[in-house]
């Protein structure tokens, strides 16, 4: 029964281009990494990741010092999930639907890849705003509520250029409670006049704003529960100098949770807790870390419930995702049940899914799988703006 799903390829790419305009800007935006083709389950693939560079003064002589090694760090990311979507037909049924076969089953391989592709969004979402640098904005507040001011974007760029992000390729991943509010509220964005063009106006065709790409992401929820601490303050010491990420908190209780946000009496910026805590110990705030000293003592206050919309480098972000790998013989040859095999890719994603077709007594079972895995490469290149 060889190559019998090439001709259900056209049925399935009918299902992509229907999923393919699913709001799921965070799957286009990030970083796709092919590197993890060969990848297990739970096996690490290293991406590296080059520290800053240092500069020194120019000093004639015989021969120029032996400087310039740097130590190359890196980052893991995991294939940790590996699911298929099942899709099922027996002769009768089939029978009975008729010339409607072709339109039921393209809009099953639809909702099939939607329900993989919103689960990595989900995953891409929250890896993205657990390991972010910091956070603007107001929690609980959407975002651009206020006709003609954008200073949202402005500021969480600001961040991004503040961190070293490179100034090309840049994201902002939003909610839709905060797209609505961009065509509703920012009406400079469509007039024709203004924008130069009719795309958000004729079509809701989301461009840049200040250079950032905008995005519409269904996996950045609504609502972001922070952890239920209160009352700590910093357990230091010493003054703790800019750039530092572990502190050390008493007196309070309760939890702090990674991917809560942080404040520290006598300082504006809102950091994002990586590693928190479930009593008095050591906080771990990403990097850059602190943007200025920290005393012994401070009260640090944690955030509110929010949703977690994401400025970033597409290269901050990553998604490494394969096939379902299948088993073979001692000589490498496949040896699953499946009757063919195919991969199908989203045009707009990127995106790869393997569909497998097991013919079965009486009945036809298809599934449309992935493997895949997230990570974040550089944390001082992703932002959170509240919500």
């Amino acid at each position: 029964m060889a190559n019998t799903l090439t001709g259900l390829i056209p049925v399935m790419y009918e299902g992509l281009d229907i999923v393919s305009r699913e709001m799921c800007g965070l799957c286009r935006a990030c970083s796709l990494d092919s590197s993890a083709e060969s990848a297990a389950i739970d096996q690490i693939v290293r991406s590296p990741v080059v520290p800053e560079a240092t500069t020194e003064n120019v000093t004639a002589g015989a021969a120029p010092a032996a400087s310039g090694s740097q130590t190359i760090g890196y980052a893991d990311i995991k294939i940790t999930k590996s699911k298929v979507s099942p899709i099922l037909w027996n002769g009768e049924e089939q029978l009975s639907v008729g010339s409607s076969l072709n339109t039921i089953m393209a809009n099953q391989f639809a909702q099939s890849i939607r329900a993989l592709i919103n689960l990595v969004e989900d995953d891409l979402a929250e890896v993205g705003y657990k390991n972010a640098s910091r956070a603007y904005g107001t929690a609980a507040t959407t975002p651009f509520a206020s006709a003609g001011v954008l200073s949202d974007v402005a500021q969480t760029l600001r961040i991004l250029e503040d961190n070293g992000a490179p100034t090309t390729d840049l994201h902002l991943a939003l909610n839709s409670a905060a797209i609505a509010n961009l065509r509703g509220v920012q009406s400079g964005l469509f007039e024709v006049n203004r924008a130069g063009n009719d795309e958000l106006l004729r079509r809701g065709v989301l461009g840049d704003l200040m250079g950032m790409d905008i995005h519409n992401s269904n996996g950045i929820k609504t609502a972001v529960t922070k952890g239920g601490g209160s009352g700590y303050v910093t357990n230091l010491g010493a003054t703790l100098p800019v750039g530092s990420t572990s502190i050390v908190i008493d007196t309070g209780t309760g939890t702090i949770l990674a991917g809560d946000f942080v404040t520290f009496a006598g300082d504006l910026n809102k950091y994002m807790v990586k590693t928190g805590v479930a009593a008095a110990g050591t906080i771990t705030i990403a990097k850059p870390g602190l943007k200025q000293t920290l005393a012994d003592g401070v009260a640090l206050t944690i955030g509110g419930d929010s949703t977690n919309n994401l400025g970033f480098a597409r290269s901050a972000l990553h998604l490494a995702a394969r096939s379902p790998q299948m088993p073979t013989d001692l000589n490498g040859r496949p040896i699953d049940a499946a009757s063919d095999v195919i991969v199908i890719t989203d045009p707009l994603s990127g995106i790869s899914f393997q569909v497998a077709m097991y013919a079965q007594y009486r009945q036809l079972k298809y599934e449309v799988g992935l493997a895949w895995g997230t990570a974040v490469i550089k944390p001082e290149h992703i932002v959170v703006l509240l919500g």
